[in-house]
């Protein structure tokens, strides 16, 4: 397994269709939730995401404070179906944490999360703020984490 920390220009067109897939894979097919996932937001994040095998099996996105929410951010936190329960969503948390504190960015650091997903990411120091949305339909819930 290698993690990767790239640019949207330092992708290449390979990297970025396996994430694409990925991304479609979980958030589009398995949860049944038809959304724009390519939202023009993939130019301006930092990309961090695990190969395995050629495929990208982990994955996420950093933003710098106002590129999404008034504060640096994580988003489209996924891991593929076959490595859940492997403990790999704790190691792709870790090291995209780990580089937002390298970037300094981790001050704060916002996400809006999926609500079923509240004890996973509250074990990284995330804070539940404001009350329960529907986002595409599914319940979303705004959280912070303050070193």
């Amino acid at each position: 397994m290698q993690w990767q920390y790239k640019s949207y220009d330092q992708l290449t067109k390979d990297e970025l269709y396996k994430i694409l897939r990925l991304r479609a894979e979980v958030f589009v097919v398995e949860q049944d939730c038809p959304y724009q996932d390519v939202d023009n937001k993939d130019q301006k994040a930092l990309h961090v995401f695990a190969m395995d095998e050629g495929e990208a099996i982990a994955y996420t996105r950093i933003f710098y404070a106002g590129d999404y929410f008034q504060e640096p951010a994580i988003g489209r936190v996924v891991i593929q179906k076959k490595y859940r329960g492997s403990g790999l969503g704790q190691t792709l948390m870790q090291k995209t944490i780990e580089k937002m504190q390298e970037l300094g960015l981790a001050k704060e650091i916002r996400i809006s999360a999926q609500q079923y997903l509240k004890n996973f990411y509250e074990s990284f120091g995330f804070k539940q703020i404001g009350e329960p949305y529907l986002e595409d339909g599914i319940p979303h819930i705004g959280m912070l984490r303050k070193e």
